[in-house]
């Protein structure tokens, strides 16, 4: 019983101490990210030392900085840091006050603001007159003149703890810090995903140098500079300018000739955070049947010299069989198949209800600073003072009415209607405002017409007097810059031909990934792609997949706690991965597996290199 409870207790003292130590590296993290960009940038002067250990909860004094910056230090690190703050404790309300103590000789309680500034002016770190009033300013509680050290000692330490918190709940709450600098982006790809259970991972190589089967590969041409003294593996493949497009033949049209097929269109759009929403379907079908399935960017007809700048833009479809619920969705295959910009799957599906989510890896979707210093202009008044739309207005609306026709009839249903709505104000348009619409706006069949959708946005613009900035919400959530360039969205259309019965598809929701698709990216990888333990280490897993013109990691960690990786991609050449860094740090739960990253070819007409070394911090 007394060696029960022993254990006990040191079981929960260790869990005690990890909890803690857990704590005190997310407190660093947040202080380091306030001043810093990535938790892998170094600190590069005194001022940025002296920066951090303040957002840290630390007043650091010029002897202290000396004391970790001499003549020789060029540059501190984020492992630096933790050192220094191990050593460095923040002072205590006792120490504090003791400190005072020695000044208040009379054990007043006060200190004069004359003798205070005598001291500080002319002692140690000499402080200014400014900075030495700045402080008393904010400390003097009306004490005729002098300052009540007591209180003072509790405004700093509650000052320094709001400083920690505030680091903290900036770490917690800023996707695009998560999303840069810890690894736990907020796409619909890296989601971590918690493992069903413990099983040994099939193929497992310990090969110090990983390559890919598929594409030539080579060795780096210089030493990686991750730590050697850290469990880490690299892996490296050359893919040829003629590879990046496999040039595969999906459709058959000899064999498929008399296949049934359907069809809807859909859409990518890229959210202010980063992430990436789509149209998410649903696929029945009646009886088991031979299928084709394929997706790829949808290429509007757009007028002499205008680009489709999303045709680039990588695409792929996950197919899930729906079970007893909509939960419990199981992954069946996805498109590898690649034939120019069209990806696509080829087999055999049983009757019943699957589920197709739309994928990109965001590496050529993403965030860019915008380089215009124009405002396209919407609107304009003719002879009689009536508004009307511009040329170059009319032409991103018929566009943007391609996209959102779904089915591709030349008319938009109240459901197709309504996905528009929920994208561009977040509401739905009911049964009785779409009859108004309809008494309104010409209409076919109870749907709108290409004239009744420009009439309604006429109308919008009429409605605020010819203000153009609700038209601008609408352009902006859907994916067009102030030039009218649609920058930030993809169009897609999806497909479908069945052999022995009709298959039906229809679009159910239009948002984020999730889990789901987190699962199923991180499924293809691990069972299509070439497993590596990371040397050094049991527990930690890097599978790498190419499909098509992507290559795909995904880390899968077993041990019972979290693991930070580090992920290095200085070797790469031609390349551009869906993070936006060269380096960077993923955090990987325990019990767990998620994307470390998705790489392409930077230029696809040139060969690429990819070479990647992830190793544990």
């Amino acid at each position: 019983g007394n060696q029960k409870a022993a254990h006990s207790e040191n079981s929960q003292g260790k869990k005690s101490q990890h909890s803690e130590e857990a704590i005190f590296y997310m407190n660093c993290r947040a202080a380091y990210l306030t001043v810093l960009k990535s938790s892998l940038e170094n600190i590069k002067s005194k001022e940025q030392l002296s920066l951090v250990l303040q957002q840290a909860g630390r007043n650091p004094s010029q002897k202290t900085i000396n004391k970790y910056w001499t003549s020789q230090t060029t540059s501190l690190n984020f492992d630096d840091f933790c050192a220094i703050l191990k050593k460095e404790k923040p002072a205590t309300k006792n120490e504090l006050l003791e400190a005072f103590r020695k000044i208040d000789t009379d054990k007043a309680g006060y200190i004069l603001h004359d003798e205070l500034c005598k001291i500080l002016t002319t002692r140690g770190d000499k402080m200014t007159w400014e900075e030495v009033t700045s402080i008393t300013k904010q400390a003097d509680f009306n004490c005729n003149g002098k300052l009540d050290y007591n209180k003072f000692c509790e405004l700093y330490l509650t000052t320094s703890e709001q400083c920690s918190k505030a680091a903290r709940a900036r770490l917690e709450t800023d996707p695009r810090l998560r999303q840069q600098h810890l690894g736990n982006q907020s796409g619909n790809f890296s989601e971590g995903i918690t493992l069903p259970g413990s099983k040994p991972s099939p193929r497992v190589s310990r090969k110090t140098d990983h390559k890919l089967p598929k594409g030539d590969s080579r060795a780096p041409s210089r030493p990686s500079s991750a730590q050697s003294s850290k469990a880490s593996t690299s892996t490296t493949a050359t893919v040829g300018a003629s590879s990046s497009r496999s040039t595969k033949l999906i459709m058959e049209p000899d064999t498929m000739k008399e296949w049934q097929w359907a069809q809807s269109k859909g859409c990518f759009y890229l959210e202010e955070d980063g992430e990436i929403i789509s149209h998410k379907y649903r696929l029945h079908l009646a009886q088991r049947s031979a299928v084709c399935v394929t997706i790829k960017p949808f290429n509007i007809a757009r007028a002499e010299g205008k680009s489709c700048p999303w045709l680039s833009v990588d695409t792929a479809l996950f197919i899930l069989k729906e079970n007893e619920t909509q939960e419990n969705l199981q992954l069946v295959s996805f498109t590898e198949l690649q034939n120019e910009e069209m990806f696509g799957w080829r087999g055999e599906l049983g009757a019943g209800i699957y589920w197709l989510l739309p994928f990109t890896t965001g590496c050529r979707l993403r965030k860019v600073k915008p380089q215009i210093t124009g405002e396209a202009k919407l609107l304009w008044r003719d002879e009689d003072g009536e508004l009307a739309l511009t040329k170059e207005f009319r032409a991103a609306l018929l566009d943007i009415f391609e996209t959102i026709d779904l089915d591709g009839n030349g008319l938009l249903s109240l459901e197709e209607y309504n996905f528009f709505e929920l994208r561009t104000s977040g509401e739905k348009c009911d049964q009785e405002a779409w009859a108004v619409c309809k008494e309104n706006f010409e209409m076919k069949k109870n749907e709108l017409t290409r004239q009744g959708f420009l009439d309604l946005n006429l109308m919008e613009a009429n409605d605020r007097d010819g203000d153009p900035w609700d038209l601008w919400v609408t352009l902006l959530s859907l994916g067009y810059n102030k030039a009218l360039e649609m920058t930030e969205a993809c169009p897609f259309v999806v497909a479908i031909c069945a052999e022995r019965c009709k298959p039906r598809i229809k679009a159910i929701s239009l948002e984020a990934g999730g889990s789901q698709l987190s699962r199923a990216v991180c499924s293809s990888v691990v069972n299509q792609g070439e497993p590596k333990a990371l040397d050094g280490s049991e527990h930690i897993f890097i599978y790498t997949y190419r499909s098509g013109s992507r290559i795909t990691s995904v880390i899968e960690n077993k041990s019972e706690k979290k693991v930070i990786i580090h992920v290095n991609n200085e070797q790469s050449k031609n390349c551009l991965n869906n993070r936006g860094l060269t380096v960077f740090a993923v955090e990987v739960a325990p019990k767990s597996m998620m994307v470390s990253q998705h790489v392409m070819a930077l230029n696809e007409q040139e060969e690429w290199i990819y070479s990647c070394v992830h190793s544990l911090v």
